[in-house]
């Protein structure tokens, strides 16, 4: 995915998955440890201070523990991480502004792959 996404300059809520999108897929099941997929902590580095940053992920309390110790240990910056997440679909709704900003965006990325656009902020 190489497009650029141009975007309001008003801070964001990012909403990432972790596993095959942040981390390999169950990699801390298959390989007894998690991996960062390439990209990722660059791309993750890259996003404002003032923006927030929420993981979700299916995995059960029982990995609770050692997932945060490993972004921890990693730098992966996030704010909040809500385990337990179904394994469906996340949908995201949310309010057009009046000025008519679209105020909720969405990317699916392959499995294992991250590839975001370039996003940038309205000047």
């Amino acid at each position: 995915m190489k497009d650029k996404i141009i975007m309001s300059t008003l801070p964001k809520t990012w909403i990432f998955d972790l596993d095959g999108t942040l981390l390999k897929h169950n990699g801390y099941k298959l390989d007894g440890k998690d991996s960062i997929l390439p990209g990722v902590k660059e791309y993750l580095d890259s996003i404002p201070q003032d923006d927030r940053l929420i993981i979700l992920t299916s995995r059960t309390e029982e990995y609770r523990d050692s997932t945060i110790c490993f972004l921890e240990d990693e730098g992966i910056r996030y704010d909040e991480i809500l385990f337990n997440m179904p394994f469906g679909e996340r949908i995201v709704v949310n309010d057009r502004k009046p000025s008519g900003l679209e105020t909720a965006v969405a990317f699916n990325i392959d499995r294992d792959r991250f590839e975001l656009p370039d996003i940038e902020r309205e000047r």
